[in-house]
């Protein structure tokens, strides 16, 4: 049975976003060359962001402006503690597919305010915060908030789901609907995705003769 969560206090969201710029400084001493904050699918971040779900009275709910606080801050705290030249991502829902729920404009703009803050690139995915979402998942069906949201955002974004095929994959970034691609089951699925990717589409001979044994 789910439990409804109870509502944060103002202090222990502060808390919540000083430790995000925490784990920032941890992942760097470890070594990580870039940093990605998760805000998406459902999760606490874009609980706050999305009205469905984001039902608070107080300074972080209601409009556009506090709803957006909670995101806001944590990227605030993040970029102040990491290095310059740490790269920092952000994964989001660009829709939550729902009436009145979050949709891509209020992803254009707040991809707005994180470039602003120095977010370097926006993942773009979608969905995941409201139960009755209905999404037809088919080849390149969320490329299109990639490309918006590089378009009229002015950041570079990362397409993801459902990116199978070589082709496919390079279509997109010749294109200019994204930056990058993000793959996920694919590789899963098959780890040499890139090896084999690469002889398809540059007919590359790699690797070299002697570490063929290998594979």
């Amino acid at each position: 049975k789910s439990v409804t969560p109870k509502e944060l206090s103002i202090q222990e969201i502060k808390d919540l976003e000083n430790k995000f710029a925490d784990s920032a400084i941890r992942a760097e001493k470890a070594g990580f060359k870039c940093i990605e904050l998760h805000m998406a699918h459902g999760y606490l971040v874009h609980e706050f962001l999305s009205p469905i779900s984001n039902i608070r009275e107080d300074d972080y709910g209601g409009n556009f402006e506090n709803r957006i606080k909670f995101a806001l801050n944590i990227v605030k705290k993040v970029r102040d503690v990491i290095s310059e030249n740490m790269i920092l991502l952000v994964r989001i829902s660009a829709t939550d597919y729902a009436d009145n729920g979050w949709d891509e404009y209020q992803s254009v703009d707040l991809s707005k305010k994180f470039k602003d803050l120095g977010v370097d690139l926006i993942d773009c995915s979608s969905g995941g915060n409201y139960s009755e979402q209905e999404i037809i998942a088919e080849p390149n069906y969320q490329v299109k908030f990639s490309k918006k949201i590089r378009k009229e955002a002015g950041i570079m974004t990362g397409a993801v789901g459902l990116i199978t095929e070589p082709d496919q994959a390079e279509k997109i970034l010749k294109n200019n609907e994204a930056d990058v691609i993000f793959m996920g089951r694919e590789l899963l699925r098959n780890p040499y995705w890139p090896l084999s990717s690469m002889k398809q589409l540059d007919g590359n001979n790699f690797p070299p003769n002697q570490y063929l044994r290998s594979f």
